[in-house]
């Protein structure tokens, strides 16, 4: 005979259903709360019966074993209390623990923003320091500190097709890294016979060329290119127009040595800014070419160290007429003296004297004029991201006096210049002329040198002529939109 169905215990769920419905949860089974599944037992008999395995177990009273089988519900249903309490709790603790690692991670994240913005502020400032104060005289002069060891550039061996485009102003000066230049000004001096003839140490030439690199700035234009772009210029007009006949040695020596000189540790803002903004170079020098005067100071810091002193073999008085002669030339690469300087040349070329002083002197000092400004001189794909570097400088000026409230030069603001309004005017008026009268002296330098100026005038001319042309087109299609416009 089969055994009867079985059928679970109404007694046996509706205590531990209300229960867990009295704390919210609708069925056992939300706990994930079972009976035993490994025997199930049938009400209603003095014999309890293990119906899958049908074998007899103790006799015991029928409501003794409901008390009992309650009793385990009731325990049972306790330890899913106690473990879903457990696990709220430790949800709880879990949430805490994630919200306060999210506000950990929120106050890093703050930090490093605060900390990124406190250097650039920081940064910033510094900025502000060095172009306001120029900086290398509160840098505790650490560029200044000579390398006392033998220096250690690597000697670039120049070839013979070098050497011999050294001499030529239409050397491509881009294709040069700085070692590279370093070696052929240390060239152009034993080329010349200043390291013979003054008895210089070439261990002290290398160390005072590198003291030299690394006081000057990176600049877009005022830069340590532009003081090797000069000095082989300056070198190239020695050559080309002879000068190591006509003048002196010490003349020769001067010349090569305020082209090295001419513009270190330039800030990038020239005297109109500093007079302008009362920086304190411009204190300091009561507004009288703040900048040359600084960068004279800055070469004459460096000769003072001995390991950089190229002229420690001259006696005082020598080193007097060497010190006077590289400050004069210096000062007289400050673009508000021109006018004054080619004036003084021109009253003296036709009759220039070589033994005459003064005349010596003036010639010198246009000379180092003509280097300095003498980038159209050169090849158009050489000359051209000269204005590029010149025009950035320029726009980081003019944002700067835009800001602080200064007084803007056109030529300097990005709003109002192009390359061609920028070149035309200055090589029409400022550079054709002055080479021009350095070609009555020199006729030598005309196919070289004033020739590639006049190309490179009418070039720009073209340029601008186009540039009006287009503008001109664009006028009339806005013109015409706007027409259009009002009609419809």
């Amino acid at each position: 005979m089969d055994p009867p169905p079985l059928r679970r215990s109404p007694l046996a769920r509706a205590p531990a259903t209300a229960a867990l419905q009295a704390h919210g949860l609708h069925v056992l089974e939300a706990m994930e709360f079972k009976m035993p599944v490994a025997s199930e037992w049938e009400e209603g008999s003095e014999v309890l019966v293990n119906t899958s395995s049908c074998q007899p177990f103790c006799r015991r009273s029928a409501a003794h074993d409901k008390e009992e089988l309650f009793q385990n519900v009731l325990t049972q249903v306790a330890e899913q209390f106690s473990r879903a309490f457990k696990i709220n709790e430790l949800k709880t603790e879990v949430t805490n623990r994630l919200a306060m690692l999210e506000k950990r991670v929120e106050l890093e994240g703050m930090k490093v923003v605060e900390i990124e913005k406190c250097r650039n502020d920081i940064k910033k400032l510094r900025e502000e320091m060095a172009s306001r104060n120029n900086s290398n005289f509160l840098e505790g002069n650490k560029k200044l500190t000579p390398r006392r060891d033998v220096p250690s550039y690597p000697k670039y061996m120049l070839s013979q097709q070098t050497i011999d485009a050294l001499k030529k102003p239409a050397f491509d000066v881009w294709l040069w890294e700085a070692n590279e230049m370093l070696s052929c000004l240390e060239h152009m001096y034993h080329d010349l016979g200043l390291v013979r003839d003054f008895n210089i140490n070439p261990i002290t030439l290398k160390r005072w060329l590198l003291c030299i690199h690394d006081n000057y700035k990176s600049n877009p234009f005022h830069n340590f290119r532009h003081c090797f772009c000069v000095t082989q210029m300056m070198y190239s007009m020695i050559c080309l127009c002879s000068l190591q006949e006509r003048c002196t040695q010490v003349d020769v020596l001067i010349l090569m040595t305020a082209a090295v000189c001419h513009d270190l540790d330039h800030p990038g803002f020239n005297n109109t800014y500093q007079v302008n903004a009362r920086t304190d170079l411009a204190v300091r020098y009561n507004d009288i070419s703040p900048l040359e005067n600084h960068h004279c100071a800055v070469a004459f810091q460096i000769f003072s160290q001995p390991d950089c002193n190229i002229f420690s073999t001259f006696d005082p008085e020598s080193f007097k007429q060497i010190r006077q002669g590289t400050i004069t030339l210096i000062l007289a690469t400050d673009m508000a003296r021109h006018g004054e300087i080619l004036d003084s040349f021109k009253q003296k070329v036709d009759n220039f004297d070589y033994t005459d002083e003064e005349h010596s002197t003036c010639l010198k000092m246009v000379l180092i004029k003509c280097c300095d400004i003498s980038n159209e001189v050169r090849p158009m794909e050489v000359a051209e991201p000269w204005v590029d570097c010149l025009l950035e400088e320029y726009f980081m000026q003019s944002d700067r006096e835009k800001a602080e409230g200064l007084p803007v030069a056109p030529f300097m603001d990005r709003e109002k210049v192009t390359k061609p309004t920028a070149q035309i005017g200055f090589i029409k008026f400022v550079l054709i002329p002055m080479f021009e009268t350095v070609m009555k002296l020199f006729p030598q330098i005309e196919e070289t040198m004033v020739q590639p100026l006049r190309e490179s005038r009418d070039r720009y001319e073209e340029l601008k002529q186009i540039d009006d042309a287009m503008n001109e087109v664009q006028k009339m299609k806005s013109e015409n939109l706007t027409m259009g416009g009002k009609k419809k």
